[in-house]
């Protein structure tokens, strides 16, 4: 059965590929490995001469590899050119900082010399999703990389032009040949490569089934792993909020990407006094978003990424309704071609209606109505999820304050969910565990090794 590259915009077959073989699988992991072997000496300076080729090389090639992404996935033309210059300032950062986040730690102990040191852990596989297609790989790719490791891509089958397209950057960047590599195979063979003994840990971003198949699979064979999973992340407006910018913000929040990112705001929650106001004010932020063809630059909302994707999540609007809720917008899968679905907005939202139990990966929103600003710190906190939240105040102390009692990796005041290198990613609960970018995700991939001389 071959991989194929299908545009979700128009249906039509891009590309086909066929899946690497089990002998190809095979000779790929033995030259990544051997590229580590080397790799792993190599000077930082060298490593981040290759890191910022790289860069240049995305900055360079920004115009292809945004259509990569739109022709693939449906990506907004605009959201995939900012979504390379993303990556480009990524592995800019890590070439950077990676030195001084992995520099030995001198510990004072009753040795005449003690300290901690990070060395790289080997071949790291990496599961990686189709929404963010080249960020999600470049986000691990360029600390694991600049720590000493190597990386076997294994990419959703729906995105293998931009899998192969990541690792020619990497290939003209100058690192080693073998070290980042792009396996194009179907889930299938990924729990032979997570028990093969060349592989030292696995990433994965994607679903909670997939996440749990591999660290279920990874704890089997004591590897380590790191998972950024789904999210259902609440959007808190409190009754000192100011209503404009968070209706704004807040159709911002459920449409990037249209509507499919983990950390996309997904239950928006407001406190009594002024929901109806609020409501009113995103509804009317959400209608004026223009739908369309993902290569018109002015298109804010594109396709879902594959049609069956889209049916899904029509299936848990259809059934959120007959439990209850009331369409205030969209909710109806448009006629013609290609997998479209408009901003949705589900009101009377409760608990036990898939809008607000699961995750709802497109651009619907479930808008929750809370008591007041304690029952709307409940309701947000009331989720299998734990992956980002954004919450709205003017006063910045009762944000730091309630910002302690949020149940998320990570709390937005007056502004959206978004990754940054420079501050940790990840969640808690059923959306995964360890994290990514900043120092703390450079050292989810070493060894952290204590020295200790007499």
């Amino acid at each position: 059965m071959s991989i194929q590259s299908v545009n979700p915009a128009t249906g039509e077959l891009l590309e086909s590929f066929t899946p690497a073989s089990p002998g190809e699988l095979d000779r790929l992991v033995g030259k990544a490995h051997a590229a580590f072997v080397r790799w792993r000496s190599a000077p930082f300076a060298e490593r981040a001469a290759r890191m910022r080729e790289a860069a240049r090389l995305l900055r360079n090639g920004m115009g292809q590899h945004a259509l990569n992404m739109t022709l693939e996935m449906g990506k907004p033309i605009v959201q995939a050119e900012a979504e390379v210059e993303k990556c480009a300032l990524c592995c800019d950062y890590y070439a950077d900082h990676a030195e001084s986040f992995l520099a030995a730690e001198p510990r004072a102990t009753d040795a005449s010399k003690s300290y901690v040191r990070f060395d790289p852990l080997g071949v790291v596989l990496a599961v990686m999703p189709w929404n963010f297609p080249y960020w999600q790989v470049f986000r691990f790719a360029a600390p694991a990389l600049m720590a000493g490791n190597a990386a076997i891509l294994k990419h959703a089958s729906n995105v293998p032009r931009c899998a192969l397209a990541i690792e020619r950057v990497f290939a003209g960047a100058g690192f080693p040949e073998g070290l980042f590599a792009t396996a194009l195979i179907e889930s299938g063979p990924v729990a032979r490569l997570i028990s093969d003994p060349r592989i030292a840990a696995v990433t994965l971003t994607g679903s909670e089934p997939a996440g749990v198949a591999v660290a279920s699979q990874a704890g089997r064979d004591l590897k380590k792993t790191v998972l950024e999973l789904g999210g259902s992340d609440p959007f808190v407006i409190l009754a000192d909020a100011d209503l404009g910018a968070a209706a704004k913000a807040a159709a911002d929040a459920r449409l990037v990407n249209s509507g499919q990112s983990c950390i996309a705001a997904k239950r928006f929650i407001a406190v009594d006094t002024v929901a109806d106001k609020f409501v009113d004010l995103f509804v009317g932020e959400l209608r004026s978003r223009r739908m369309g063809d993902p290569l018109a630059r002015e298109t804010q909302v594109g396709p879902q990424a594959r049609s069956d994707l889209r049916d899904l999540l029509h299936r848990q609007v259809e059934e959120s309704v007959k439990a209850g809720a009331k369409c205030l917008l969209g909710g109806e899968i448009p006629r013609g071609k290609g997998a479209f679905y408009p901003p949705t907005v589900l009101a009377e939202v409760d608990k036990g209606m898939p809008a607000f139990d699961e995750e709802t990966f497109g651009p619907v929103a479930a808008f929750v109505r809370a008591e007041d600003e304690s029952d709307a710190i409940r309701l947000a906190n009331d989720s299998a999820f734990g992956l980002g939240a954004s919450l709205w105040t003017r006063d910045r102390g009762r944000a730091e304050h309630l910002a302690e009692q949020i149940e998320a990796g990570a709390v937005f005041v007056n502004g959206i969910v978004k990754s940054d290198p420079r501050m940790p990613f990840g969640g808690i609960k059923r959306s995964g565990y360890g994290r990514e970018l900043s120092e703390y995700g450079i050292r989810e991939f070493v060894n952290i090794k204590s020295v200790w001389i007499a």
